[in-house]
This record gives C-alpha cells, sequence and structure tokens, in this order.
C-alpha cells in the first residue's frame, strides 16, 4: 500500500513466507504437510545450496534450517546468511542437540532452537514468534525510512503541523512555537513566548539541549535527529500521558541568519527548528529489544541476556575474588503433563513455575528461560557455597506446593544442578555445562531434589557417551541376547506365556542389564534399532519351539514409545512375522501409559492395525502413569499389567493392596486381562489369586534366562506345568 507521505509500505496482512531446509525428503514433506495444516505455504529446498539460491530470489520471512546436511550444512548457511546480509528470521530444527551446537547456531544468528524429534506445538509457537519478531522489524525499518523521507517533503502549514515548530532568539528565548505544543506538552504557547528553552528540557539531556538550541550551522552541517526529553505539564488536564512524564522527541534545528547584517555579513538572529514526537517509535524500539532478550511465554531473559549477565557477573567475581552459583533447573515430568494435559496447561505452568522461582530469588539475581521446560539462574555475590543450596531448597519447597490451573490440580518438582564459579567452570559454557551435568546427576537418581556439580560427574558424563558409543557397536557386533521369564498360571502353576528381555554382553564390562543402557538408548534413538533387534531374535525362538513341536506360547515384547513414532513401526512388526511364517497370536507388545498417551491419535490407528493381524496389546508398568483413564476404552488394550511397586507391599488394608484391588476391579469392569509382575513371595501369590489374576510373573517362579536354558525347561516339561508354584 502507500502511506499518507507516499512510501510503499509492505501490507501487514501479508502472508508470510516461509522457507523449510534439510536433506531428508521425508522431513520436508512432514514440515510442509504440518505447516499447511497450520495456514502457511512453504516452500522447500533440500541442501544448503538450493536454499542459499532461493534465499537470493526471495525475500523469506523465516526458515527452518537443519544442521547436518551433506555438502553446505546447516551452519554454513548461517554463516552465508550472516555474510551476505539476509534478514530472514531461521529456526534450527536439528537432532543434533549438543550444547555446544546450540550455542554455536544461536551465536551465528539464528532466532531460535527445536530440537528433532520435535513437538508440533512447540515448534509453530517458535515459528509464530519468529514471524512476529520479523513483522515488527519490518514495520520498525518501514517507520525509520518513512520518518528520514518526511524531511525531504513539504511541511504542512506550521499551526497544523504533528510536529513541534518553533523559533529561539539569539539568548535561546522563544519568539515563536506552534499549537502543536500544547497537544504533545500541555503548555500554551502564549506561556512560552519569551521563555528559556531550559525550562522544557529533561535535567539529563540539559548538555547535549545546550548545542542543539544553539544551533548556528546551516545545510548539511546542522543537526538533526538529535533525540532528547521534554517534559510534560501533567498539571493541565487532557495531557497526552506516556509512561513517564517526559515526552521522547526527535530534534532538527538550523541557525537563522539576516542577509543584511553588519559589514554585508550575515547576522546570526537565532535558531529555527522542529521537534517530532518519536513516542511510538520508541516503543517499538523497546519491544524489539525486549523480544530479543527475553522469552515472550514467561517473560524471563533469554539465552542471549543470560550470557550477557553471567560475563559480567564473572568479571565482577574475578575482579574482587567473589563466588557466584549457575544453576540449571528442569522440571520433572514436564513433557508427560504437557502431553496429557495440553499445550495452553503446559504453557501456564511454565509461567507458574517463573512465577515462583523468580520469588524466591534476590533482585540481583537472574532467572532465565533456556528453551522448553529448562531454566537458568545467576545467583552473584554469595559469600559461601551454602547460600546456593539454601536457594536451591526454597525453589524446590516453593514448587511442590499444589498448582491449580483452570479447575485442575496438578502437583510438579523440579531437578536443579548447582555449578560454582571459579571451582565448576569461568566461562558461560563450563558452568551451564557443569550445572547440566548436575542437574541430569539428579535426574538419574530420583528427581526432586538439587546437586553440585563435582569433577567425578564429568566422568558420569563421558560414561554417557562412551554407552552411546559401544550401543553402536554391541548393534554391529551381536552383543545382544533375548532372555525369556515366564508367565504362569497361578491357579495351576502351568507356564502360559513368556516375556523377552534384552540383555546386552559387553565385553569389558560383561552382563549389562536394561536399565543402564535404555534410557540413553531412547536419548539418542537407538532403542528403535535395538527394539527391531529383539523382535527378530524373539521369532526366531519361536521358530525354533514351533519347530520342536512345544507348545504354542505367547510372548511379550516391551515397546518405546519412540518405536511407535517411526512411520514404518507397523510394517516392520507384520513384515517380521510375515518373514517368520508366525501368526500374530504369537506375540503381544507391552506399552507403558506415557507410550500409549503420546501422539494419542496416531498410536491408536497402528495399535489397531496390529490388533486386526491377532497381536495383543499389554499396558505395563500399569497405575504408575498420569493419563486419563478414558483411553483404555479407545486403544485396543487386551491386558493390564499390574507394576511391582505396588505387588512389592501388598498387605492386607494398605494403600497399596487398595491399588491393586482398584486395578482388578477395573479389569473386570471391561473385561481385560489382568497380569501381576514381580512376585516374590507365597502371601503375594495367595493374594493374587483370590483377586482371580490369570497371570503372574516373578522370582518365585524363576528369574530371566537364556533361549538356551529356556529351550531347556521348556523340553524338560513339554506340558509347560512347574512341579510347584515355589520354583526358585
Amino acid at each position: 500500500m502507500i502511506d499518507s507521505i507516499g512510501m510503499t509500505v509492505s501490507e501487514p496482512d501479508d502472508p508470510a513466507k516461509i522457507l523449510v531446509v534439510d536433506d531428508d525428503p521425508s522431513m520436508l514433506a512432514s514440515l510442509k504437510i504440518m505447516l499447511k495444516a497450520s495456514g502457511y505455504s512453504p516452500d522447500t529446498a533440500q541442501g544448503g545450496e538450493a536454499a542459499l539460491e532461493l534465499l537470493e530470489q526471495i525475500d523469506y520471512d523465516l526458515m527452518l534450517l537443519d544442521l547436518q546436511m551433506p555438502g553446505m550444512g546447516g551452519h554454513d548457511v548461517l554463516r552465508q546468511i550472516s555474510r551476505r546480509d539476509i534478514q530472514t528470521k531461521v529456526v534450527v530444527v536439528s537432532g543434533e542437540t549438543s550444547f555446544s551446537a546450540v550455542k554455536d547456531a544461536l551465536t551465528e544468528g539464528a532466532y531460535d532452537f527445536v530440537r528433532k524429534p520435535y513437538d508440533a506445538g512447540e515448534l509453530l509457537t517458535t515459528i509464530e514468534n519468529g514471524l512476529s519478531r520479523r513483522r515488527l522489524e519490518k514495520q520498525h525499518a518501514a517507520m525509520a525510512l518513512a520518518l528520514e523521507d518526511s524531511e525531504k517533503l513539504h511541511r504542512y502549514i506550521v499551526n497544523n503541523s504533528p510536529d513541534i515548530v518553533y523559533v529561539l532568539d539569539k539568548q535561546g528565548q522563544f519568539t515563536f512555537v506552534n499549537d502543536r505544543v500544547e497537544d504533545l506538552l500541555g503548555f500554551k504557547r502564549e506561556h512560552l513566548i519569551g521563555r528559556h528553552y531550559s525550562e522544557l528540557i529533561h535535567e539529563n539531556d540539559m548538555v547535549e539541549a545546550t548545542y542543539v538550541f544553539n544551533e548556528r550551522r546551516t545545510g548539511v552541517r546542522a543537526s538533526k535527529d538529535v533525540e532528547l526529553r521534554l517534559k510534560i505539564n501533567d498539571q493541565v488536564k487532557g495531557v497526552r500521558y506516556f509512561d513517564t512524564h517526559v515526552l521522547p522527541i526527535s530534534l532538527h534545528s538550523v541557525g537563522m541568519y539576516n542577509p543584511m547584517g553588519l559589514d554585508g555579513k550575515g547576522e546570526f538572529v537565532g535558531t529555527y527548528g522542529c521537534a517530532r514526537d518519536i513516542t511510538d517509535r520508541k516503543r517499538n524500539e523497546e519491544l524489539i529489544n525486549y523480544q530479543a532478550y527475553h522469552d515472550l511465554l514467561t517473560s524471563l531473559p533469554n539465552r542471549a541476556l543470560f550470557e550477557d549477565r553471567l560475563n559480567l557477573a564473572t568479571a565482577h567475581a574475578r575482579r574482587y575474588n567473589e563466588l557466584l552459583a549457575v544453576m540449571y533447573l528442569d522440571v520433572d515430568r514436564f513433557k508427560l503433563i504437557n502431553d496429557s494435559l495440553g499445550h495452553a496447561m503446559g504453557d501456564r505452568l511454565l509461567q507458574v513455575v517463573a512465577e515462583r522461582t523468580s520469588g524466591c530469588l534476590r533482585a540481583e539475581d537472574t532467572l532465565a528461560r533456556f528453551g522448553g521446560d529448562e531454566f537458568t539462574l545467576l545467583l552473584p555475590q554469595l559469600s559461601k557455597k551454602e547460600d546456593a543450596g539454601a536457594v536451591a531448597r526454597k525453589i524446590l519447597e516453593s514448587l511442590r506446593a499444589p498448582i491449580h490451573i483452570e479447575g485442575q490440580e496438578v502437583f510438579i518438582s523440579a531437578s536443579i544442578g548447582i555449578a560454582m564459579f571459579p571451582s565448576s567452570g569461568e566461562t558461560m559454557g563450563t558452568l551451564v555445562k557443569s550445572a547440566d551435568i548436575a542437574m541430569y546427576h539428579i535426574k538419574s537418581n530420583g528427581k526432586d531434589g538439587y546437586r553440585f556439580f563435582c569433577e567425578e560427574m564429568n566422568d558420569s558424563y563421558t560414561c554417557h557417551l562412551t554407552i552411546e558409543r559401544d550401543l553402536h557397536r554391541a548393534l554391529e557386533r551381536d552383543q545382544f541376547e533375548v532372555f525369556f521369564q515366564p508367565k504362569v498360571n497361578p491357579q495351576t502353576c502351568q507356564i502360559v506365556g513368556m516375556e523377552a528381555l534384552i540383555r546386552w554382553w559387553h565385553p569389558e564390562r560383561g552382563l549389562v542389564m536394561p536399565n543402564e543402557f535404555i534410557p540413553i538408548a531412547e536419548k539418542t534413538k537407538l532403542v528403535v534399532p535395538i527394539g527391531d533387534w529383539v523382535l527378530q531374535a524373539t521369532c526366531r525362538e519361536l521358530c525354533r519351539w514351533r519347530d520342536m513341536g512345544l507348545p504354542k506360547l505367547k510372548v511379550s515384547i516391551n515397546i518405546s514409545a519412540i518405536q511407535i513414532e517411526q512411520d514404518d513401526f507397523v510394517d516392520k512388526i507384520i513384515g517380521t512375522l510375515d518373514d517368520s511364517g508366525l501368526s500374530g497370536e504369537y506375540i503381544e507388545l507391552e506399552i507403558t501409559e506415557y507410550g500409549l498417551m503420546k501422539n494419542c491419535a496416531n498410536a491408536v490407528q497402528k495399535l489397531r492395525r496390529l490388533s486386526k493381524r491377532g497381536i495383543t496389546i499389554a499396558i505395563d508398568d500399569f497405575g504408575t502413569g498420569y493419563s486419563s483413564l478414558s483411553y483404555l476404552q479407545n486403544f485396543p488394550v487386551n491386558t493390564l499389567k499390574i507394576d511391582r511397586s505396588f505387588v512389592k507391599d501388598i498387605k492386607p488394608g494398605s494403600r497399596e493392596t487398595c491399588i491393586v484391588d482398584a486395578i482388578a476391579s477395573m479389569a473386570k469392569g471391561l473385561k481385560l486381562h489382568m497380569v501381576a509382575e514381580g512376585v516374590e513371595t507365597v502371601e503375594q501369590l495367595e493374594y493374587l489369586k483370590a483377586l482371580g489374576c490369570i497371570e503372574v510373573q516373578g522370582f518365585l517362579f524363576g528369574q530371566p534366562q537364556s533361549a538356551k536354558a529356556t529351550l531347556e525347561l521348556m523340553t524338560q516339561r513339554p506340558d509347560g506345568k512347574l512341579s510347584s508354584c515355589l520354583v526358585s
């Protein structure tokens, strides 16, 4: 459109131009579908070279960029964008989630960073924030250009001008001022005539004003665009009020001369000037600056502002030999709450966390949102290390109190890692990394607590990387083995099924149990190929049992939520069964409540396809989740598996027993099978028998055994019946 001074300005409702860059065609297609569903019309580029060609041709508002691409990678693209002064906002969407990768991307000019696999709601919110920021920058640029060009146009008649127009004599006293001064400052023009300009100047701007209001130069050397603050007469009704009692202006002034002066030379007679109200421009600048350094959801400082304050604090601490602490806070179980109750509830929860944590800090402390449910804290000028621990305890206690949001009562906790300067690091990168490592030690040891970083934790961090590396080798070198634990009918002591359990024979550490490596496998997505291997190995054993004429048994296999998310999840299972010549009746999939509820609609469709092939679905660790039980009617669930934590403490009248009773009643009402795991005593067995539990497993009937030992057991007992329900 054409604005009032003849300039072309972008329409505010112009459709956003988005470019998606990735080397994976399937990822490009997935992102394009998601963006189209949200009302955008994105372009795509496969690789960095193609992206730069499009960026040179089209002014994109925002770009989604992968870092790990062959040829020209994401970091190269970011550097080229900076070098060529391309103004598009860049949101990095990458599986490379190391702290250094995130820091490098942001340093090279990325607006934000979203980890793969991405959460659609979080990604769309980041995109909307980036586009909003880009629109503000465009508006600001258009406004600045309009202000510059407007000075080249003829002005309106003076008294109708939007600016304050004035004339001063040689002594700096007003000889003329237009009516606009009353609208903007609340002073009658008659009141100002004959008065000195200094009566209108803010005290802190007096020195600079002396030069501008006494301007003697003309032409290109005269004062232009000098920003000052003028006082407002706030005692007069109808005065335009702002956040402060001053008016920011942009001032132009020029010296005036009488051409018929003494000796034929021009005589200086005063100064002419105009003052433009730049309140809106200042507000826009402040808004853009605020968004550049603050998180829009919580209004907390973001990474950039936190880094700036931390650098200042470390410099001060180094100079005066003081202590400071950096904390890394992660909200426990946030993703589960966010997925179960919705992103709006999750956003409100993060705001409450920010409010409560801020209430535990001093004015000189800094709380920043680092991304997702992670926060960082800077505590400068500490007298001793224990002061940081006291703050951490105060924060944890504050967060444990019930949170009421939209009629829902939510309970949360947090894990906090603390790094002390200078013992745990002297730079932003090392301090945050150390605090992050300490936080993960709390995560892996029950959560809801805090811990100070120590050098021994680095060994654990290195161990994490070592396990990840060794898992890759274990897949290549066939170091895994499937063990089997029998499921027994408690009434007849007959084996009615098996559970397949993975074990890792490490060449140096020996037997490694799943709880040591499965969490790392899930974080790195190695659980997908490991799960494929378990399925194939289990099917091979089932074929061996079938070929030997042993009784047909259903084997349970544990499935991760990450496996369900894969597009080929169903096809892999069906394909493996078909290749083995096995029907679906041989397999049962055990999935946790969280695994079912994550990406719920997609999981329902996939599990229903498997159910049609005869594969049954069991909910593992039932009773430990936090989701709505309505999913039991939506999913093709066949079995509820009572978690061992409830079975362990079965006692008449105890809380755990009440939970087991409730689960049993629920299973009967919904016509579902009920299986109890972790049965170790005769008392537990008798109680479960009385409840009508049709299957049990646990050390009372035997520990998990290798495939070879399991085959020997089944061969020795072809009828599947154990001699006693007290077999060790």
